[in-house]
């Protein structure tokens, strides 16, 4: 049996398609109840839902054969997890941002840039030669800016309606992001038959 964790909200809806439309029996991840993992109806297949980071750890730890995860997550996280495949699907951008009349290239002094992704945000700065300060956010990062908390921001953006709404405006495009399909490399060896069937079959959803 595989086993396969799925990222939960937003990618785990855009996910479905990808096993439904060949054939996966994926009824009980769409009328879900209690149950905390899915086994397909049609196939020797389980799934469960994780948080991004988690995901990454259950298919790290060969709990999970297979993981669908946001490169985001994967460029943020230290993930010891062959990449196999750009899914195609939960696209967005990795930005800098900040507030309109904030020339952040060539502020001088102290510079603070608040994130949920430290690591991309360093590595990103570092790569300009800039000597910044980055500070943690949990929450809604755009308010860091609004507050004076931080000078910039680095986040993921898919539509850019909530920076436009607060006031802020994109500095730069770090990256593109997208949904990857991540494999245990012990998985990879054992049970490579049945991985390699899978990514046939979302490589044909996709073509």
């Amino acid at each position: 049996m595989l086993m396969i964790a799925l990222t939960k909200g937003r990618l785990e809806k855009a996910s479905l398609p990808l096993f439904e439309k060949n054939g996966y029996g994926v009824e009980k991840l769409k009328n879900k109840g209690r149950e905390l993992v899915f086994q397909d109806t049609k196939k020797d297949i389980a799934y469960f839902l994780a948080k991004a980071p988690d995901c990454i750890t259950y298919v790290e730890h060969g709990v999970a054969d297979v993981g669908i995860v946001g490169k985001d997550t994967l460029l943020e996280e230290n993930c010891n997890c062959y990449e196999l495949l750009d899914l195609g699907i939960g696209k967005c951008q990795f930005i800098v941002a900040g507030l309109s009349d904030c020339d952040l290239w060539n502020m001088t002094g102290h510079i603070k840039i608040g994130t949920k992704y430290p690591r991309v945000a360093r590595q990103y700065f570092n790569q300009r030669g800039m000597d910044v300060e980055i500070i943690k956010i949990e929450g809604s990062v755009e308010v860091g800016p609004l507050l004076g908390l931080c000078d910039g921001i680095v986040d993921i953006m898919e539509t850019g309606t909530t920076l436009k709404e607060n006031g802020l405006v994109v500095f730069d495009t770090v990256s593109e992001i997208s949904a990857r399909l991540i494999v245990n490399k012990a998985s990879f060896i054992l049970k490579k038959e049945e991985i390699l069937t899978l990514l046939d079959d979302i490589k044909s959803k996709e073509a």
